[in-house]
């Protein structure tokens, strides 16, 4: 029996494949996982897999590692928590937009506020998913991000971000 994500990923999968435009996803897609927290990784990484022809290529730890890792492996997709160490995934996403304006960033946080998912939707982030928010909505971004659109949450908490 078919649930209706799988409905939909079916359509996705059929859209892209018959438009040009949009990003085919019978290849393989690569996606960097960017979170301080390796436990956090790990369950992005299962939750991420769970979708054939998905894979984690690369795990950083800190916002520094992200942008060299963007940088050697190009990978179609990156997910990147805000606060981590050395750099914060704002200034990360940006540096990797200045290089590489065609990899996408999703930022990934535990609250997002309204403010700064208007900070997001007017720079190089095109889509933002809260971590308490992540089994309903992380697969949901990733597919719109890939078939050229963005993903942002339609009511965002007051808390900071973090």
């Amino acid at each position: 029996m078919f649930s209706p994500k799988d409905v939909c990923y079916g359509v996705n999968l059929v859209m892209a494949t018959s438009n040009p435009g949009l990003r085919a996803q019978a290849n393989p897609v690569r996606i960097l996982v960017a979170d301080d927290h390796e436990v956090m990784r790990m369950g992005i990484r299962n939750l991420l897999e769970s979708v054939p022809n998905w894979t984690v290529s690369d795990e950083a730890g800190t916002g520094r590692e992200a942008v060299d890792l963007a940088l050697q492996s190009s990978p179609d997709i990156i997910i990147m928590d805000i606060t981590m160490p050395e750099m914060n995934g704002f200034e990360a996403a940006a540096q990797i937009a200045q290089r590489r304006p065609d990899i996408p960033v999703i930022m990934f946080s535990l609250h997002l506020s309204e403010d700064v998912v208007a900070r997001f939707k007017s720079g190089p982030i095109r889509g933002a998913v809260s971590k308490s928010e992540a089994a309903r909505d992380l697969l949901d971004a990733v597919r719109s991000v890939l078939n050229g659109g963005t993903f942002f949450p339609p009511k965002t908490s007051t808390a900071p971000a973090s």
